[in-house]
C-alpha cells in the first residue's frame, strides 16, 4: 500500500489545513450559526460535539476521503471475519464477539458458543459470591474479592468498578492489586479478614511477573487456608493455574483471540460483575453491543468513533498535538484516563506499519487527564495561556437537576467555552478596569491576563452513568484506537515494545541479585549505588 502521507488525500488535506492555518474557532462559529448542528452527533446514550475542534465539514468530508482510500472498509471486514488482523502475532482481534449476541467466526469455527458459555459461568460465580454461598475453607461467606492483575487484566474492570460504583452490593468489598511493590497488596487486604476473602488471579498467560508475585502474597498471607475455596483464576494457560494450586474447576479460560486491553468483557470483568451483579454487567455488554452495531453499519461521515478518530488524526498530524487530555467531569470516572492511556498509547504507540516501513507521521498522542472540576485547580492554565497546542475530550455525564450536579456541568461546559473563547487584550483591559484599576494599571497587567483561546475540544455528554451509556463510551475509545491504527497502517493489537522492557527486567533481576553482568555505564553505575546502600 502507498505511504499514507503520499497519498492524494493526504496532500488535499495538508493543503486544507493551510487555508484554515489563521482561523480561530470565534470567527468559524461566527461564519456558520448551523455549527454545532452540523458537527455533532447523537448515538444512543452519547451525544458528540465536535463543533469546538479546529476543522469543519470541509476538513471531515476530506479525512472521510482518506479513511476511503486507506480502505477502512475492508479492515473491518476482515476483523468481523476473525482474520488475523494481529499480523505480528497471528491473531484475530475480535473482541467485539465478547459482547455479541451473533456468531462470528475464528479459524472457521463459530466462537459464541464459547462466548456464552462464560458469560454463564461468570454469572455463576458472582452469583454464589455475592449471595454468600461462596464459602471460604472455614465456612464464612466471602465478603471481599481482591482482584491480581496488570495492564489490560486489571485496568479495565478497576475503572469500570469504580465508575458503577452506584450499582455496586455494600455488602462485598472488591478492591485490585497490580503493582509488584508489595505495598500495595499489603494497603488493599490491611483491613480484610483472609477467611472471607477471595483472590482473582487475572493473568491471560499465566506468566506475568508482577501478577505472579502477588498470587504467591496472597498464598502466603491466607496461610493454611485452602486454595480451593480463596482463588479463582483468569486464564488461556490453565495447566500453570493449577500447578499454582487453583483447581481446573476454579478457572476460566480467556481466548487467544482476546487482547489483554480489550478484555474487560471476558472473564476479566468478573471483579466487575461481582461488585455490579449480572444483569447490570450484561447491560455494560450490550451499550458495548450497541456501539458496535452503529460502528459497523453507520456511513463514516454519520459514525461516531470513525469520526472521532479523523478528528484526533486530524490534530496530532496536521495541527501538530502531541497529547490528548481527557477530562471526565465525574469522579465515579476518575479512572478513565488511566484506563485509555493503555488503550491508546499501547495500541497505537508505534513507529513501523504493517508493510515494515517507517510510518512517516506521529501516530498516538500522549493521553492523560483527571477529574473534573479538580483539573481545572491543577493544570487547565496550561490550556488557556500555555504555549501548546492541547485537544481536549470533555466527557459530561450529565445526571440529574440538583445544585451540586448542575454546578459540575456548567464548569464542564464552560471550561469547554473558554478554552475555546479565550479572552482578547480589550477584554482583559475593561475587565481590570470594571475592577477599578487606573488605566496604567490595567495596561500593565491587561497582558497576563490574555487567552488565546482557539483550543481543540470535543465534548460528550450522556444523560446518566449507567452500566449501558459506560459501554457504549469504553467500545467508542476502543474503535477509534483501531480506525486510526488502520489509518497509520500500524498494528494497534500488540505491544513489542513492553514485552523488550519486561525482557530487560528479566535480564537485569538475576544479575542485580548476583552482583554479576555487565551493563551499560549508567545501569552499571545505579547498581553499584543500590549495592552500596544495601551494605549491612
Amino acid at each position: 500500500m502507498i505511504s499514507l502521507t503520499h497519498t492524494p488525500q493526504w496532500r488535499a488535506l495538508a493543503a486544507h489545513r493551510d487555508t484554515l492555518a489563521t482561523a480561530h474557532l470565534n470567527e468559524l462559529f461566527a461564519a456558520d450559526p448551523q455549527r454545532f448542528a452540523r458537527l455533532s452527533l447523537c448515538c444512543g446514550d452519547l451525544l458528540a460535539d465536535f463543533s469546538k475542534q479546529r476543522l469543519t465539514a470541509e476538513t471531515l468530508a476530506l479525512l472521510v476521503q482518506l479513511a476511503e482510500a486507506r480502505d477502512l472498509a475492508g479492515f473491518l471486514r476482515r476483523m468481523t471475519a476473525g482474520e488475523a488482523i494481529n499480523a505480528t502475532e497471528n491473531r484475530a482481534a475480535l473482541h467485539i464477539a465478547l459482547r455479541a449476541e451473533r456468531p462470528y467466526q475464528v479459524g472457521g469455527e463459530d466462537v459464541l458458543p464459547g462466548v456464552l458459555a462464560t458469560r454463564a459461568r461468570i454469572r455463576e460465580l458472582s452469583d454464589a459470591i455475592r449471595s454468600g454461598s461462596w464459602r471460604g475453607s472455614g465456612g464464612e461467606p466471602i465478603t471481599a474479592v481482591v482482584n491480581l492483575g496488570i495492564g489490560g487484566s486489571d485496568l479495565g474492570p478497576r475503572m469500570a468498578t469504580q465508575a458503577l460504583g452506584a450499582y455496586a452490593d455494600p455488602k462485598l468489598t472488591v478492591r485490585f492489586v497490580a503493582n509488584i511493590d508489595p505495598a500495595e497488596f499489603a494497603d488493599t487486604v490491611r483491613d480484610l479478614d483472609p477467611a472471607r476473602t477471595l483472590f482473582i488471579v487475572s493473568s491471560k498467560t499465566f506468566t506475568t511477573q508482577e501478577t505472579l508475585a502477588n498470587a504467591r502474597a496472597a498464598k502466603a498471607w491466607l496461610g493454611d487456608a485452602d486454595p480451593a475455596r480463596h482463588f479463582i483464576a483468569v486464564s488461556n494457560n490453565i495447566a500453570a493455574a493449577q500447578a499454582f494450586g487453583i483447581p481446573a474447576g476454579n478457572c476460566l479460560a480467556m481466548a487467544e483471540w482476546v487482547g489483554g486491553r480489550f478484555s474487560m468483557w471476558s472473564a476479566i470483568g468478573l471483579p466487575l460483575a461481582c461488585a455490579i451483579g449480572m444483569d447490570a454487567f450484561e447491560e455494560l455488554l450490550a451499550g458495548a453491543r450497541e456501539m458496535d452495531e452503529h460502528f459497523l453499519t453507520a456511513p463514516y461521515a454519520e459514525n461516531l468513533p470513525v469520526l472521532m478518530a479523523l478528528v484526533g488524526l486530524w490534530n496530532i498530524d496536521f495541527l501538530g498535538a502531541e497529547s490528548l487530555a481527557v477530562i471526565p467531569y465525574a469522579h465515579r470516572l476518575s479512572l478513565l484516563p488511566a484506563y485509555l492511556q493503555q488503550l491508546e498509547m499501547e495500541s497505537n504507540g508505534k513507529r513501523v506499519t504493517l508493510d515494515d516501513e517507517a510510518v512517516g507521521c506521529a501516530t498516538a498522542p500522549i493521553l492523560w487527564g483527571m477529574a473534573g472540576s479538580v483539573g481545572q485547580h491543577a493544570f487547565h492554565q496550561l490550556f488557556y495561556q500555555g504555549t501548546r497546542l492541547t485537544p481536549i475530550d470533555f466527557v459530561v455525564p450529565v445526571g440529574d437537576a440538583n445544585p451540586e450536579q448542575e454546578a459540575l456541568v456548567a464548569n464542564a461546559l464552560a471550561q469547554s467555552a473558554a478554552v475555546m473563547k479565550g479572552k482578547t487584550l480589550e477584554e482583559a483591559t475593561n475587565q481590570l478596569l470594571a475592577a477599578g484599576k487606573t488605566p496604567a494599571e490595567a495596561a500593565r497587567l491587561a497582558p497576563h491576563l490574555v487567552c488565546p483561546g482557539n483550543q481543540p475540544s470535543t465534548t460528550l455528554l450522556t444523560q446518566k452513568l449507567t452500566p449501558h451509556a459506560l459501554g457504549s463510551l469504553i467500545a467508542l475509545y476502543e474503535h477509534k484506537v483501531a480506525v486510526q491504527g488502520c489509518l497509520w497502517g500500524v498494528n494497534s493489537f500488540d505491544q513489542w515494545g513492553v514485552e523488550h522492557g519486561k525482557q530487560m527486567a528479566r535480564e537485569i533481576l538475576p544479575k542485580m541479585l548476583s552482583g554479576e553482568g555487565q551493563f551499560d555505564a549508567s545501569t552499571t553505575g545505579l547498581l553499584t549505588a543500590i549495592r552500596a546502600w544495601r551494605k549491612p
